[in-house]
Parts: C-alpha cells; structure tokens; sequence
C-alpha cells in the first residue's frame, strides 16, 4: 500500500464515520441514545484505523507526524466528546432550572483544568507550531523531561505517541465547550433574573444558508478548521431553528446552475459593498 492508497482510505472512513453520525444526529432519539450509537459507530472505525496503519508502514518521520498530529486526534476526540456528553446527560439532575444551569456551568468550569494543567502544549498546538513534533508525534520516542499523559503506559504503542491524546482531548474539549455553553445559554434553564433571547431563526432560502455554510466551512471560519462539515450544519439548524434536509444533495444542485453558482455570496458582497458606498457619500 503505497502513501496515497493509505491517505485515499482513511478519507473514506472519515467520510463513512461522519455520513453517519449525521444520520444518527438527524433521528428522533434521545440525546443519550444517540451518543450510544455513535460511540459504537466511532469505535468501530478507529478500529479500522488501527487495522489500517498496523498493514502500513510510514515513509518518513513527516508522514507519521501528519498521522498522529492531523488525523488519528480527530477520530479519537469524537469518542471522548459523545463519551463526555453521555456521561453529562445520564447523570443530569431532576431538577429546578437554576439547579440545572449550576450543573452545567459546573461541567464547563471542569474544562478549566485540563486547559491548566497542559497549557505549554496547548499554546503550542494552537499556535500550529512544529519544532517539537518529533518528540510528540512520533512512536516510541518519549521524552521524559516532557509533560507526559498520565495514561500514556495504558495507550498501545503501536497506535500512539506521547501527545497525540492530548490533541484528541483538545478537540473533544473544544466541541464540549460549545455544547455546554448551547445548554447554558438556550434559555432552557434561565434562572429568574435571565433574560431570554429572541430565537434568531433563517428566513432567507434554505439553499442561500447551504452555500454560505459551505463556504464559511471550506474558509475554515469555524474552530480553526477543524469543525466536520457536518457538525456545522448541526449547530446551524439547531441555532436557527430549520430543517436544511440533505444538503449533500442541494450542493450537487448548486454544482448544477447554469450561470453563477455561488449566487447568495455575490448578493451579500454586492449588498455589503453597497452599504460601504452609502457610507462614503
């Protein structure tokens, strides 16, 4: 199996993984029942990940840094997510909402150590630097002067390097941050001296917000780039209240239009030009 063979393969699970955790998003379940499902569709394709890489071997140091910086974290940081989410929402209070907004504000004030405890890291992963790459994202390479997981000695050798959990642990961290704060603020469980905001809703056509969603997505505007186009359309619909159905279908359609494809986005930026011009006069 040669590098573009093995990179082909893991975009196919990557997209299987995410056609169907949208699938299971988009069902009537609860939200416990859907992290169940999903928890056992992701493992099984981090299990096809494993079985990929121990039939592969890396052509360099470069190849297996882009693995386990790039990659690998962002399968795993979907099973820690949708464990955290199960773990919150089974154990969620019967209670007031005040007792309920505590809880979750609770939760998110738990994200504050992790972002303490491995702050050097983080700073450097944020900041998209590389000069330690070679001791964080290559396998059996540890260097113990370095701030080690404490679970690092459970972790499979051939799967793992030193850090690449911590990178899963920050995107996990980051969708739970959303998460929590959605909970927090949907005004579900305002206390008393809240104020509710008015529900923002779309009333533009469902197919303007799939080509501005997608090109917000492609400009890599959300989480750094690392928000799944599919978690986008998920927050989006639950924001602002629509259903956009498939919209991998709706693209194809705009692939489809005979003259200006990306019709809504040139409205906004003729609109928005306008309005500078109006300002100038």
């Amino acid at each position: 199996m040669n590098g573009k063979h093995f990179r082909k393969r893991i975009d196919q699970i990557w997209s299987d993984l995410n056609k169907v955790l949208d699938q299971i998003n988009r069902s009537d379940n609860s939200i416990i029942g859907r992290a169940e499902e999903i928890l056992m569709e992701t493992d099984s394709a981090i299990k096809q990940l494993k079985e990929l890489l121990r039939q592969y071997e890396f052509a360099d140091w470069s190849e297996e840094i882009w693995f386990f910086k790039m990659t690998k974290p962002k399968f795993i940081a979907i099973y820690i997510y949708y464990s955290k989410v199960l773990s919150i929402e089974a154990s969620k209070p019967f209670a007031d909402p005040e007792v309920l907004r505590e809880y979750y504000e609770n939760e998110r004030a738990g994200l504050l150590h992790f972002y303490n405890e491995y702050k050097e890291f983080i700073n450097y992963y944020r900041r998209k630097s590389t000069y330690l790459d070679k001791k964080y994202f290559v396998r059996f390479k540890f260097d113990f002067k370095l701030k080690l997981s404490p679970e690092l000695y459970s972790y499979d050798e051939e799967f793992s390097t030193s850090h690449d959990h911590l990178v899963s642990q920050i995107l996990a961290n980051d969708m739970l941050e959303q998460f929590l704060s959605s909970k927090i603020n949907s005004g579900e469980y305002v206390g008393k001296d809240v104020v509710i905001p008015k529900q923002i809703e779309w009333t533009a056509p469902k197919v303007a917000l799939t080509e501005l969603l997608y090109a917000l997505h492609l400009t890599k505007c959300f989480n750094g780039g690392h928000s799944d186009l599919a978690e986008i359309f998920r927050w989006a619909e639950s924001s602002m209240n629509i259903n956009l159905g498939n919209y991998h279908k709706t693209l194809a359609e705009l692939r489809l239009r005979k003259t200006d494809r990306s019709k809504f986005l040139s409205l906004l930026q003729q609109n928005f030009n306008h309005y500078l011009d109006d300002l100038d006069e």
